[in-house]
Parts: structure tokens; sequence; C-alpha cells
């Protein structure tokens, strides 16, 4: 049965009032004593989308991990960019990453939780990436929980149905362009039903186990706790979630529970596990690297939000200088590597002269039957913008990449991160990234801006902020 779009204002006016406690502190306390180190595994970069003061890491080596449990720090991401891979590429890094932490932890004697970080809008390898990930770590008695909630972008999960809200309107997830993404495509917004389309039945409906969010809002915690004690090993459950505070109270519960999660989400339950409070979104002037030169702006993402932000951006700042890869002629091989010099050149002198920059891809359809023709499509168009910033001169005064694979190749295979510090947002659902000391421009700001979030007008508003 189809899932009736819905009023935001009357589906939210229809719940329990949210909790009005700060849990912060007590979701910290709690941490502390259970946990040394929570660790994120990331399949595109903009999952860092609701912490500050963070690191991500794109290297998930035993050292690697050693050093930072070493440190102590109780929350870091590691940035796999597994969405860009294929089903089987993505299953085998996320067993060899759970090796690694598996083995780098005992080393250590730290005492962790791992979380896989998707797409809000239900795009990702699940179930095998969570299923791998759950081996490599040598887990055999772990419980499954689904919790795609993410507020800041506008993803809430209400009587269990997943919403993507726009325009004043919840649009449940299987009705949203995301549902007919050539490899990650679904048919239903219930996410008990969603579990058993993607497990191909393995998981019935029936059996998943569901937190309403009215139990979030009036129950107690200590029946929560009990409620998550009693759950058998290999359940797989669902959090539906409204509200931070829905989040909040169900990981103190968890952190208070016996249980072993394995815990499959999007960005907002990070924050409200790993206890992070709120910070005020970043200034310009927090983010711009001062000095002569221009900005640089990539778009490579192709959902409608990205298109939509796109031509609002070049519509109302006429003054950017703008450089269109044109999408076919990068596919024609023995022209694409002639092509990407006169970019680099072009970029450089606008940069130097003051310019910001903006270098999108045309926004032409080029059909792909399927979903590895589509991966290599992207591939092309990926090595093509690694090539530009490879060969760039002039340092920009910060880089903004908009979509998740544009922006983690650009950060890895261009840039050369291999660790950088979150910042904050500087948008809600927008995440900076302070780049280190190892990468072509030490210091500088990336803004990853996901192409999923954000009005017409965010793009827009974001590089006004920018110059100012």
């Amino acid at each position: 049965m189809r899932t009736e779009i819905q009023n935001t204002s009357a589906l939210l006016s229809r719940l329990p009032i949210p909790r009005n406690i700060d849990l912060v502190e007590a979701i910290q306390a709690a941490k502390a004593a259970k946990l040394d180190a929570i660790i994120v595994l990331d399949d595109d970069p903009t999952g860092t989308q609701t912490v500050h003061h963070i690191p991500v890491l794109t290297d998930w080596s035993k050292g690697t991990l050693l050093k930072e449990f070493q440190k102590g720090t109780p929350l870091f991401y590691i940035l796999t960019n597994s969405r860009s891979l294929d089903a089987g590429e993505a299953e085998g890094l996320a067993y060899d990453i759970g090796q690694n932490i598996q083995e780098a932890a005992k080393v250590a004697n730290i005492r962790y939780w791992v979380i896989s970080r998707s797409d809000s809008t239900l795009r990702g390898h699940y179930p095998g990436e969570v299923e791998t990930l759950e081996l490599g770590l040598g887990l055999q008695n772990g419980i499954h929980f689904i919790i795609p909630a993410f507020f800041e972008g506008g993803r809430y999960t209400i009587n269990n149905i997943h919403y993507v809200q726009q325009n004043g309107q919840m649009i449940p997830a299987a009705q949203t362009p995301y549902a007919r993404d050539k490899e990650f495509g679904y048919h239903f917004s219930d996410l008990r039903n969603w579990i058993a389309e993607k497990t191909k039945g393995a998981v019935p409906a029936s059996e998943v186990i569901a937190y309403s969010i009215d139990e979030l809002r009036t129950g107690t915690l200590e029946s929560l706790v009990a409620k998550l004690n009693q759950l058998e090993v290999g359940t797989t459950c669902i959090v539906n979630a409204a509200d931070y505070a829905d989040l909040r109270f169900f990981s103190l519960a968890l952190l208070k529970s016996n249980i072993q999660p394995i815990l499959r989400t999007a960005a907002s339950f990070v924050a409200a596990l790993g206890g992070i409070g709120d910070k005020a979104l970043l200034k310009g002037v927090e983010v711009v690297t001062p000095g002569e030169n221009g900005g640089l702006i990539i778009v490579g993402s192709y959902v409608p939000a990205t298109s939509l932000q796109l031509n609002h951006l070049l519509a109302h700042k006429p003054h950017l200088e703008r450089l269109e890869i044109d999408v076919r002629q990068v596919l024609q091989l023995e022209k694409s590597d002639k092509w990407w010099p006169s970019f680099v050149l072009q970029i450089n002198q606008a940069m130097q002269a003051g310019k910001t920059v903006v270098v999108y891809t045309s926004r032409s359809f080029v059909s792909a039957y399927t979903a590895k023709e589509a991966q290599s499509i992207g591939s092309q168009l990926s090595q093509f913008v690694v090539n530009i910033i490879l060969n760039l001169m002039v340092r920009p005064t910060y880089i903004l990449t908009k979509g998740g694979i544009t922006s983690s190749d650009v950060a890895t295979k261009g840039l050369g991160v291999k660790r950088a510090i979150v910042q904050g947002q500087i948008l809600k659902g927008v995440p900076v990234w302070k780049l280190g000391t190892e990468t072509k421009f030490p210091g500088m700001a990336q803004i990853i801006f996901p192409g999923n979030v954000g009005t017409e007008s965010s793009l827009t508003e974001v590089v006004h902020k920018l110059s100012q």
C-alpha cells in the first residue's frame, strides 16, 4: 500500500512532546564508564555533518588505528568511501577494517563500539557491508540497529516510515528520486519492509523489532533498558526518531544495556551516542584562509537537489568564474587527458586574480544501463577532477566540494588527506574539515557539501557566507 505524503507540522503535532531534559552529560558519563572509543566507518565523507572537533582518518592500517587508540581519542571517523565501490569490494573492505580494529584494540586494550554510518536516504551496501564488518570484528552476539534519522537534512522516521522533508511536506523515502538509484534503489518506506527487501527475505518484516517515538518520549529509561536486554542475538531493530531528544534517550539506554549493538545509522545518531553538544554554525571568517587568492568550488553530484542549487548559484553569483566539464568529452578517454590541463591553467589564473571559480560537470544525462556502467562513468569523471586538483599551483582560500564521492576523491586522491579535523558546520548538515600538514594545502578548509542536503538556495548561501 502506498504511504501518503504528510504535512510536516500536522504529522509532528500528533506525536508526544519530546523530552525536555538535557541528556548530553549523562550520555558522556555512561559512555566513559562503558567505552574508550567509538569508531565511525563512513561510506562517504558527508557523515561528519553533525560533529565538531573530531578527527577523520583516511587510513585504516593497524598502526594508524593503534596510534589513535593510544591518543585516547574518544570518537573518530574512518572514511571508507565504500558507497563508490561495488558490493563485493565494499564487503571485503568492511571485513578488513573490522579485523584491523579488532587487532589494534586488543593491543591497546580498549573497549569500543563501531558505527557503520551511511546515507539518510537509505542508499548504501546494506546488509552485506554490515554483516562482513561484524565478521571482521569477530562479533558473534550482535544485535542490529537501523537508525537513519538525520534531522539537519530533514530525515525522520515516524511510525516506522522513513520520510524526507521537502517544502513543508514529509515525503515517504520510497517516493523520492533517491529510491530510484540505479545501484541502491528500493520500494518501501516502512523500514521493516525495507529491511526485508534488502535482506531478500532473510529478515522478514514481521521479525523486525521497532522502537516507537511514543515509548522514547513517554516510557521510562529502566523499561527501555530492560527491553533491550531481552533482545535475542541476531535480532534486527529499527528506531523511530523525530528529534535529538529521541536519539539521546535511546543512546543512554543502549549504553546502560548489556547488549552488543551492530549499528547502521545516519549522521544524527553519531552525535547523540557520542554525547556531542550543539555548536554554533561557523562564520565565513573562521573557514577562509586569509589571502588575496580566490576560492574553488567543485560540483560533481547529480542528485536533483544539487542541480537546483547549482542553477541558483550560477544565477545569483554572476561574478564567479565558471568552468563546465562536458561529461561526454571526459568519457572520450583519448581526449580527456589533453583537456584537463586547460582547466588547471584557467583555475590558477582566476584564483591568482582573486576570483572564486566554480567547476561543475555538465548536467546533461549520460545513460548507464547497469550499476557497473554508472560506477565506471563516475570513476572517469572523478579522475578528471583529481587530475585538476593534483596539478593546481595556486592555493585556494578554500575548497568547497559538492557530493560525497566528489568530496572523498578530492580529499584523498587530490589533496592527500590522511587525517583531518572536523571544525564544525557552516550550514546545517554541511561539515568543514581543516586539512592536516601532510596535504597539498596544509591548514586549508574543505567544505564537504552533501549532494542531497539543503534547499534550492543553500549552496548560494554558503558561497556568500565564505565571501564575507
